[in-house]
């Protein structure tokens, strides 16, 4: 097994120099810490778990977790994840500091300057798909506070990883399921939480894509916002089945299901064909009902869990995750194997 004297002896540097890079402490040169890390990876360095708890204890490591807060149930399960990975981590000395804001992109960037303030060393977040977050992610990557998004992802950013479904062969996946649930021609409306919002534009382009390429005979009349918020889905469906009576099949790929689903109702359309995401309890409801004919969904207790142990890991070792994407299982469920 390599050793750090190993690695300090080939890259020419002392082994006080070898220990800063690789558990990311201290300021050490570009090119030298490149040097030390492309060795440490060759001789397949893995550092002894006992150095890295004593190494955490020593740096009272302090990490961020900011989430959307729109009411939708699903996120108490990522919520739970966060939580317990937290527990583990304080017998590190590691601390967690929760936030939570709506769809928001001035709110979260508040946020994020708030939990820099309190002088994080890492943060998770499920960010919103703006240019003002990418910029604040890049800030804090420059100022050596890694980043990694989860539940949702971001474009051109500086995010270390991600963590979450693969937006996009979910959409795949539920044109899929739509295509075995209708026959004939299909009429669906698409109900999602916010455009700004990269998980569900994703979900929403596997969908389109798929059902143009493949599944002629299903149509897409229109697509609505709801905010993840129960009452404006209420609201919403209700108005877009009252304007588009043709419409036999819903697709949510987002919160606000059991007010959609309530409008439905509301309406006694028993005749249409409904696709969601995950297993809330008032979506396992509906299944159980036949209001809802199948959900996918998506670990999110991993979803909480996972990005903080990947930030513990890099913070306390210097290892950087080893893939960029931490994609989630596709997990679809009916009323039989709820």
């Amino acid at each position: 097994m390599a050793t750090i004297r190993e690695i300090a002896e080939l890259a020419g540097v002392s082994r006080g120099t070898v220990d800063r890079v690789l558990n990311n402490r201290g300021c050490v040169n570009p090119a030298t810490a490149a040097l030390v890390r492309d060795i440490a990876r060759q001789l397949d360095y893995k550092p002894n778990r006992a150095g890295i708890a004593l190494a955490a204890q020593r740096r009272n490591l302090k990490l961020g977790v900011l989430l959307f807060d729109t009411g939708n149930p699903f996120f108490d399960d990522v919520w739970k994840g966060v939580h317990a990975k937290s527990e583990e981590l304080a017998g590190y000395n590691c601390t967690v500091l929760t936030r939570r804001v709506g769809f928001c992109a001035d709110a979260q960037a508040q946020t994020i300057a708030e939990l820099e303030s309190c002088h994080i060393d890492g943060l998770v977040l499920s960010p919103f798909n703006d240019n003002k977050i990418a910029r604040q992610i890049d800030r804090l990557s420059q100022n050596s506070i890694p980043v990694i998004t989860t539940n949702t992802d971001i474009h051109h950013s500086a995010r270390m990883a991600f963590v979450g479904s693969d937006f996009y062969r979910c959409g795949q996946t539920a044109a899929g399921l739509m295509r075995l649930l209708t026959q004939g021609e299909t009429h669906v409306g698409i109900v999602t939480g916010s455009s700004q919002v990269l998980c569900h534009t994703g979900r929403i382009q596997g969908f389109c894509d798929t059902v143009q390429a493949r599944y002629p005979h299903i149509r897409i009349v229109e697509t609505i916002e709801n905010s993840d918020d129960e009452f404006e889905s209420y609201d919403k469906t209700l108005d877009l089945l009252s304007r588009h009576p043709e419409i036999d099949a819903l697709y949510f790929t987002a919160g606000g299901v059991y007010g959609g689903c309530r409008a439905v109702l509301a309406a006694k359309r028993t005749d249409i064909r409904i696709l969601a995401y995950d297993q809330t309890p008032n979506t396992r409801s509906l299944i159980e009902q036949d209001v809802i004919a199948a959900t996918i969904c998506q670990q999110p207790f991993l979803q909480g869990s996972r990005p903080l142990q990947l930030l513990f890991d890099y913070l306390t070792t210097g290892q950087k995750p080893e893939q960029e994407y931490y994609y989630t299982a596709v997990d679809i469920r009916i009323r039989e194997n709820l």
